[in-house]
């Protein structure tokens, strides 16, 4: 998944800053992903571990996702050692929450 063909083109981020904001995902998942789960097909529910700026790191990269993928819907669940992400979209982009979890699990390795 090295090349970004599974980005929408709904996606309104400039493809040029796309592999930078790809970047920084795989360097959270890879960081701070304690599990994953698929409570259904079009929901994604990670568990990253807590700690100093975590929180704050976490809702900065799902605001500014939002900015650009707006078919995406995050929830964020705060706690003391493990911060819940909830990643929701609707059936036309269940392939791209796919790729999203692949890439999780990956811990951001193509």
């Amino acid at each position: 998944m090295s090349d970004l063909a599974w980005v929408p083109q709904s996606c309104t981020l400039p493809t040029a800053e796309r592999p930078l904001r790809v970047a920084e995902w795989d360097a959270l998942f890879s960081e701070q992903l304690a599990s994953l789960s698929r409570p259904g097909p079009l929901r994604l529910r990670l568990d990253l571990t807590g700690g100093p700026g975590v929180e704050e790191r976490v809702r900065d990269l799902v605001e500014r996702e939002g900015g650009c993928c707006s078919f995406f819907s995050f929830t964020i669940t705060p706690g003391e050692d493990l911060i819940g992400l909830d990643i929701a979209v609707e059936v036309e982009h269940a392939v791209v929450l796919e790729a999203l979890a692949t890439r999780t699990l990956a811990g951001g390795r193509p």
